[in-house]
């Protein structure tokens, strides 16, 4: 009986346990959608900035500078936010659940009995 409860016991907290990192990776998932919009609109803050700095200054159209100006912004503006999604994405790599291994337990525990 006591034998039963152990791997009763082994396989809830296995359910626990996958649950638990289960929730984390959402919550690393929700970091990494909160991440992009901010990205987004730091992005888009950026760039109407520098076309108003661009259409103030009488530049207009897609002059080759402007272009260069404004994936230059683009690029800065995200640098920091690609790292932290790599991060990120790192954390769940690293999330693994170990699932008990009922069989090898019991096959041990019959060669103990009939050893």
């Amino acid at each position: 009986m006591g034998q039963l409860v152990s791997d009763v016991t082994k396989v809830l907290e296995y359910n626990n346990a996958k649950k638990t990192d289960a929730n984390e990776r959402q919550k690393i998932l929700s970091q990494i959608a909160t991440d992009e919009a901010e990205k987004t609109n730091l992005i888009k803050k950026a760039l109407a900035t520098q076309r108003a700095k661009f259409g103030g200054n009488g530049n207009s159209g897609n002059s080759f500078s402007e272009n260069a100006v404004l994936n230059r912004l683009r690029e800065e503006a995200s640098q920091p936010y690609d790292k932290k999604k790599q991060d990120n994405l790192e954390k769940i790599k690293k999330i693994k659940t170990k699932k008990p291994n009922l069989i090898k337990t019991w096959l041990s525990r019959i060669d103990k009995i009939a050893g």
